[in-house]
């Protein structure tokens, strides 16, 4: 049986026992993290084109996961199921999942729901990767250079075309520029 669906830029098709997705993460797009609330700035993100080019380039594993969970793989680069291709305009993503484990047929059925339907990149901003502007009560983060370790399914998007999970950072008047907040539920990519 052949089934396929589409939905924004995540496309699903279906045959016997596995389901091939296509992907497309837009390069260039502004994704407001935060909104101005409270005296606090605005959070805005971009993602430049190919800032993730090194890893993918060197051929370096990258995984496919549930939700940003290693213990919920649904395909890598290594295990040759994740094809990666660093354009100008997006980082194109194909992925073959085997529906034979319960986390990839919970995933699929989350999305045939509609319950999941971002997409996430898990990365690290390698140093001098990135720069940051506050104007005004906005600060506008820029990533032009980070090693992307992980790409993850998830159900609340920050990009509108591909989702990021969200960050915390506060406003610091003093240094005129954010400062993080770290805690065990709060991660930089």
């Amino acid at each position: 049986m052949l089934w396929g669906g589409h939905s924004g830029s995540l496309e699903l098709r279906s045959e016997g026992g596995e389901t091939r997705l296509r992907i497309t993460f837009p390069y260039g797009r502004t994704a407001v993290l935060q909104a101005a609330v409270r005296g606090c700035a605005a959070l805005h993100e971009v993602i430049e084109p190919r800032a993730f080019a090194g890893r993918i380039d060197a051929g370096d594993e990258v995984h496919f996961l549930a939700g940003h969970d290693y213990n919920k793989p649904l395909a890598s680069t290594r295990a040759g199921t994740l094809t990666l291709r660093d354009t100008d305009a997006a980082l194109e993503i194909e992925a073959t999942i085997d529906n034979g484990t319960s986390w990839a047929r919970d995933f699929l059925a989350a999305h045939a729901a509609g319950l999941v339907r971002g997409l996430s990149p898990g990365f690290r901003v390698q140093p001098g990767g990135e720069q940051v502007d506050a104007r005004s009560k906005t600060i506008l983060r820029t990533i032009r250079a980070a090693d992307l370790f992980e790409i993850s399914a998830v159900t609340v998007p920050a990009y509108p075309d591909a989702q990021i999970e969200a960050r915390n950072w506060i406003w610091n008047p003093d240094l005129r520029r954010p400062a993080l907040i770290y805690h065990n539920t709060t991660r930089w990519r």
